[in-house]
């Protein structure tokens, strides 16, 4: 369960190691965007998310940016890297398909450590407090977060914690980016699909504890994460700097304003009783 204790005290600011990809291991159909399994030069295995798959960088920026705030807020997250792609690196692919998204892809991309042997969490056999419920929701709450489903909860257990992993559907907003200052403001209506929300008794004490490690500062830190190169292609913004600031902006909003979603998380919470 993330605590907040000495965790605030002894906070930096997030830092990303940068890796380069020196072996394609497998596809991980699984998932719609053709996540790899791939090995980099430290000698680690990722879970590599593509630039030139569906969604392009902007699911990379929503899985950086998520993964940093529930790290921040004290959750496993896998360590998240920027992990390089040399042109050469798929011209050995015999898989058409995989042969055209490496190409696609070249240049910076985004993995997580690769949690080996970890299963995934069913929140129908393995339990969690109603604390660590509450917490996790209000996290996909402020995110956005549609893809935390009993269907496809995106956490796993690994050496008996759980860790949160995916969060690319986050913060789907940015896919077009219209009237996104009122959406900042907005309910989150899909919570009531959430895996956890049965569970997710103690929102009020949570968000509470959340909003006070939110600090303009740590998620300004986190929003200048993104690489310029992620930010070049919107032509909704002048420069990656404001595309920035959008994002701020955005997520500022919404933590200033969670009772917005608290109150949507529990009125979605009634109607399941």
């Amino acid at each position: 369960m993330p605590t907040v204790t000495n965790d605030l005290m002894n906070f930096s600011p997030p830092q990303i190691r940068t890796v380069n990809v020196t072996r394609y291991v497998t596809p991980l159909r699984e998932g719609g965007s053709l996540p790899a399994i791939a090995e980099a030069d430290d000698g680690f295995l990722y879970v590599l998310k593509f630039r030139g798959a569906g969604q392009g960088a902007k699911a990379l920026i929503a899985e950086l940016i998520g993964g940093e705030i529930a790290r921040a807020l004290c959750f496993k997250v896998p360590e998240i890297v920027f992990a390089n792609l040399d042109e050469a690196f798929g011209r050995t692919e015999p898989d058409e398909e995989i042969q055209d998204l490496l190409k696609a892809s070249v240049g910076l991309n985004l993995a997580l450590h690769y949690l080996s042997g970890a299963i995934t969490f069913d929140p129908g056999i393995n339990s969690v407090s109603n604390r660590l419920a509450s917490q996790i929701v209000w996290l996909d709450c402020l995110l956005m977060n549609v893809d935390r489903t009993p269907r496809n909860t995106n956490m796993l257990s690994w050496h008996k914690e759980l860790w949160l992993i995916d969060h690319g559907a986050s913060l789907y907003f940015h896919h077009s980016w219209q009237n996104w200052r009122e959406q900042a403001r907005r309910p989150f209506v899909q919570v009531k699909d959430h895996a956890l929300l049965p569970n997710a008794t103690e929102l009020d004490a949570v968000d509470a504890q959340f909003r006070a490690i939110l600090t303009e500062g740590l998620v300004r830190a986190i929003v200048g994460l993104v690489p310029d190169v992620w930010l070049m292609d919107e032509s909704a913004f002048g420069s990656p700097e404001e595309h920035r600031d959008a994002y701020f902006e955005f997520l500022m909003t919404r933590i200033q304003h969670s009772e917005i979603f608290v109150k949507e998380a529990r009125h979605a919470a009634e109607t399941l009783i």
